[in-house]
């Protein structure tokens, strides 16, 4: 027990997304003394003013590199790109992954080490509740395309991209009409032992993706009764809706893997008889391309088709470059001059389309979009915005979910 409560409080640390919109104006932040030093130096935060590019770019060549603490490993893409972009700056980054990002970030602040000039990594509370609130990281938005963003996703952090979590089906077997309406009927009978999933245990995205469902009781009660005529009847010691669906799905044979890959091939790969249904990252049908997979979306889906989450980037407290890790912070967004009726043609991380997306390249793909309203879709993401969707909450993701990880160890080994 008490190692499983280690396990679950370490998942926690690196588990919350914050969408914040609609917030008061907070009130005048202080910091520390070197801090407040370093922001006048560096105009950030309250010492911001006009963003003058050409001043921007200028110091940046005199600093002449930025340090990236990144969870994704495509950053490598992101580096040369830059690097290309702006000759004689350099990239040094570290692909951490999202928990290791942060807890990077922390103990070498408290040893008084400023080693990273810009974090940027999703899947974790502690972005807001230990980086941001404690001044480790400051928020930085490119006037060049801040007002192309809605307020939720610049506020109280930039988020460079956001991502989905999904239900996926095999197209060789079910053909175009996809074989459930309602997630519930993942916990019948028909289909035991056919629905695949990543552990929450070792995937912060499939911890938020499970979380989110459970959190909205209500709504998942309400689809048991769309599908079956009754209300919903719990299980002994589950408390709602919420959990009892998790409660059957994991009771009747899911099917739990420790990558997300093979999650995705067990559902699309080609020749199979009775492929199982993945509940995974949209981001995952990409594969239907480099793979020759044959999943889909599933939708219509009652009560939920996608559960959407932003991958935040920052500006970490005391950088020593500043001014490149505003460069930087602006190149992750694309070109300024992207709208809805630019074309942008595959490969995106090649020519003319690298020109433009810039360090959105690598990672425009379906089931990933811009926080920007003006970047268009990529080729095979075009139903983003008719599914729909739940969007993480921070505060249930922070408080509640040790009990669901708890509730998934306890009936996962039952």
């Amino acid at each position: 027990m008490k190692t499983r409560r280690i396990v679950l409080f370490l998942l926690l640390a690196g588990t919350v997304l914050l969408f914040a919109g609609g917030q008061e104006e907070a009130p005048t932040q202080e910091y520390p003394p070197e801090m407040d030093a370093w922001l006048k130096e560096a105009e950030l935060g309250p010492y911001e003013g006009t963003q003058d590019w050409a001043e921007i770019e200028a110091k940046a060549r005199e600093e002449g590199e930025v340090i990236v603490y990144s969870s994704s490993s495509r950053i490598a893409i992101v580096a040369e790109a830059f690097e290309a972009t702006y000759p004689g700056i350099k990239v040094t980054y570290y692909d951490l992954g999202s928990v290791q990002a942060v807890e990077k970030t922390i103990q070498e602040q408290e040893a008084g080490l400023y080693n990273a000039d810009i974090i940027t990594t999703g899947g974790s509370g502690q972005v807001i509740y230990e980086l941001l609130e404690n001044n480790r990281i400051v928020n930085f938005v490119p006037d060049t395309v801040g007002d192309q963003i809605p307020k939720e996703l610049k506020e109280p952090l930039l988020a460079r991209i956001t991502e989905g979590y999904i239900f996926l089906y095999n197209t060789e077997v079910y053909g175009d009409t996809p074989p459930i309406k309602n997630i519930w009927e993942l916990t019948t009978p028909k289909w035991k032992g056919k629905s695949v999933i990543k552990t929450p245990l070792e995937s912060l995205s499939n911890l938020m993706g499970i979380c989110t469902i459970v959190q909205h009781a209500d709504e998942m009660a309400a689809a048991y009764k769309r599908l079956t005529g009754k209300e919903i009847e719990l299980s002994p010691g589950v408390p709602d809706a919420g959990y009892e669906w998790l409660y059957r799905l994991l009771h009747n044979d899911l099917i739990i893997l420790k990558s997300g890959s093979k999650v995705a091939a067990a559902s699309g790969k080609k020749g199979q008889k009775a492929p199982p249904i993945a509940i995974t990252n949209y981001t995952y049908i990409r594969y239907n391309a480099s793979k020759d997979y044959v999943n889909r979306e599933i939708t219509p889906l009652d009560p939920v088709e996608n559960i959407v989450t932003p991958i935040y980037t920052a500006i970490a407290r005391q950088a020593a470059h500043p001014n490149a890790a505003k460069l930087m912070t602006a190149f992750l967004l694309g070109d300024p001059s992207i709208d809805k009726n630019t074309v942008i043609e595959k490969p995106y991380t090649e020519g003319r389309s690298l020109e433009i997306l810039q360090g959105l390249a690598p990672y425009y793909e379906p089931g990933s979009t811009s926080p920007r309203d003006t970047v268009p879709l990529a080729e095979g993401g075009e139903l983003w915005y008719q599914l729909k969707a739940w969007y993480v909450d921070p505060e249930f993701m922070w408080y509640e979910s040790p009990k669901v990880l708890d509730f998934w160890v306890q009936e996962a080994a039952q």
